[in-house]
């Protein structure tokens, strides 16, 4: 390969620093005080895993952090994983009504953060399995955070859980696929230890449909619960994305949680194809590992990226170049290494499509490219271990958004396989549903999902648990700013 590890040890280190440094006791107290605890919180609306923001932030400020982690755990088993990697700035922050106010949004994640690690640091149990298991057995299919979610509450519930994972170690994403400046492997991995605190059992290394067939997990199993995530990365489908040196942005990050900082190899020249959070983590732990210059090449323009805007920020800010209206044509090679990538500017024509313009090429010089641009469905495997399984257009499978139910009775299913690549808390909060889905499958019963206290009588819709019925403050604004216009233009 023409590119190597470019930093020692101590200073890659440093750099995968936390991102935002933890609250410190009398600072979270400062920052619960400055909350409004509204009853109909709109932050509660935001959450997909309906975590009682205000009821947490209460007890902080009343110094209960045993209290306040136990409402965290409670509404989101992977409460300290969301604290570090959610986008709150889109979901409770973005909701939190002191916007309104021109005022700071209060610090959710970091609060939430300061709860969770007080208890995890000490070694305080918060959750405990039941005294007493139902005797019915039920599978998960993929120990990430839809299935985590799942099965944590599944064993809440009185069902013996087995969880069957692929990889090596448990977690998904937030063990293989987060920045480490957010999360580290070590974190996620002690974070699971609370799910098997719960008696949830663990097998990994299992390959479905290989090692163990639906046949058999159908007559051991009473439902299945599916949460395999999405598939390889996408294909640029361009000469030469098949050197060495051309490695999938998941691929990449994958190798940062599992070998050595300093035997990760990186190129002083990379450019990155994509625009969304997981183009925009492959930039930023690129410059961390010591490129010297990095580059984002996307098709569109920055209005159109799927990044969000603190992202992009942070991105820009670490050093960061974007080529916006622009596309890959051919991996240029020198000697059968990465020499640079032929780009050429791009439109979008008369009839609204996005068309190349001529004489507009270029070679862009790089050492490493690094393909952001999407995940592949898992249909073909999907339809191997269910061949009647009903599947959307987008390559998802059908299911019931408040209950995961698919075409098949007995299985359930949640996270990226279902909602094609969301938040970790999207994911676990549809795992969470999914478990009471399955406990009415179960049962015959109608299921009674958890309701925050403070939701209490309260009407339904945007104004109650987010659990139910997520809200995304941002993209309620736009639609609302769209519609407006759209009214004020109709009316001249």
């Amino acid at each position: 390969m023409s590119f190597k590890p470019l930093l020692p040890i101590e200073a890659i280190t440093a750099n995968m620093a936390d991102l935002h440094l933890p609250l410190r006791p009398q600072e979270a107290i400062v920052e619960a005080d400055r909350c409004l605890y509204c009853f109909d919180a709109p932050c509660i609306a935001a959450c997909p895993t309906g975590i009682d923001v205000p009821g947490f932030i209460k007890k902080i400020a009343a110094r209960n952090e045993v209290g306040a982690a136990k409402t965290i755990l409670t509404a989101n088993i992977l409460g300290a994983s969301c604290a570090r990697v959610c986008p709150t700035k889109v979901l409770c922050e973005g909701a939190c009504v002191l916007h309104d106010r021109d005022q700071k949004p209060i610090e959710i994640g970091r609060l939430q953060r300061f709860a969770t690690d007080y208890v995890s640091e000490r070694k305080i149990s918060v959750l405990k399995p039941p005294a007493t298991k139902n005797g019915i057995a039920i599978a998960v299919i993929g120990a990430g955070p839809a299935g985590l979610g799942c099965a944590a509450e599944l064993a809440q519930l009185g069902y013996s859980v087995t969880v069957f994972e692929k990889e090596k170690l448990p977690g998904g994403l937030n063990t293989y696929g987060i920045a480490l400046y957010k999360m580290t492997p070590a974190f996620s991995l002690e974070e699971i230890e609370l799910v098997k605190s719960l008696g949830v059992q663990i097998q990994c290394g299992v390959n479905i449909g290989k090692d163990k067939s639906i046949a058999d997990m159908e007559r051991e199993f009473k439902a299945i619960f599916v949460a395999i995530g999405l598939g390889a990365g996408n294909r640029l489908g361009i000469p030469g994305e098949d050197l060495p040196q051309v490695v999938d942005a998941l691929t990449f990050i994958k190798r940062l949680h599992s070998e050595p900082l300093n035997s990760v190899a990186v190129g002083e020249r990379v450019v990155v194809i994509g625009c969304g959070n997981t183009a925009v983590d492959s930039v930023t732990q690129s410059i961390r590992l010591g490129a010297k210059q990095v580059s984002v090449v996307y098709r569109r323009g920055q209005n159109e990226m799927s990044a969000y805007d603190f992202e992009y920020a942070h991105a820009k800010h670490d050093g960061a170049t974007f080529l916006f209206h622009c596309m890959p044509l051919e991996v240029v090679a020198s000697g059968g290494h990465v020499s640079g990538i032929k780009l050429v500017k791009t439109k979008v024509n008369a009839a609204g499509n996005l068309e190349a313009v001529a004489g507009s090429e270029w070679i862009e010089p790089c050492d490493m490219i690094v393909k952001a641009v999407g995940q592949e469905k898992q249909v073909p495997f999907l339809k191997k271990l269910f061949p009647t399984l009903a599947m959307n257009k987008r390559g998802g499978i059908v299911t019931d958004a408040l209950t995961g139910a698919t075409s098949l009775p007995h299985v359930f299913t949640g996270g990226d396989c279902s909602n094609a690549g969301r938040e970790v808390v999207n994911a676990v909060g549809e795992g969470k549903k999914a478990a009471h889905g399955i406990h009415q499958f179960v049962t015959k019963k109608q299921p009674e999902f958890p309701m925050q206290h403070s939701r209490m009588g309260h009407k339904a819709g945007a104004s109650g648990s987010g659990l139910l019925h997520p809200i995304r403050a941002h993209e309620l604004e736009a639609a609302l700013a769209k519609r407006l216009s759209a009214q004020g233009k109709a009316n001249k």
